[in-house]
């Protein structure tokens, strides 16, 4: 009897891809708050404990952090979805993430260190289990 057209059974790292798929969606929404927030503080002045006044204008910096929001909720929902094209998206977002938290890691180690071993996590799910989630 032939296989062709037979789809593989679905393990248990199912539920690591759904777990990295919303990480990334609600990632994606608090990066896109963190962006209005910035957006809604652009141009103020903040005075210095040497008394000295700054202006600071964080607007690039907002609409970035609103872009990067829009792009890892969608790669999320993508994921969620079985979306070949959102998988990778997402690999590549958590090696970035893995990469800023070691950079970080001297300031914030507790921390830096649960998400560089939630998104090794993510990329060994993604990589080696993804395509059960593949859109059929």
């Amino acid at each position: 009897m032939a296989t062709h057209g037979a789809h593989p059974a679905r393990t248990g790292w199912v539920g690591w891809i759904y777990f990295g798929a919303i990480v990334l969606v609600v990632g994606g929404i608090v990066q896109f708050v963190n962006g209005l927030i910035a957006l809604a503080q652009s141009g103020s002045t903040y005075l210095l404990p040497s008394g000295m006044a700054v202006q600071v204008g964080f607007g690039s910096v907002a609409i970035s952090f609103m872009i990067m929001g829009v792009v890892l909720a969608a790669a999320g929902i993508g994921v969620m979805s079985g979306r070949t094209w959102a998988r990778v998206l997402a690999i590549a977002l958590a090696v970035l993430s893995v990469l800023a938290n070691i950079a970080f890691f001297p300031a914030y180690p507790v921390w830096s260190g649960v998400v560089i071993v939630l998104d090794v996590l993510v990329i060994y799910a993604l990589l080696a289990h993804g395509r059960e989630l593949r859109h059929r």
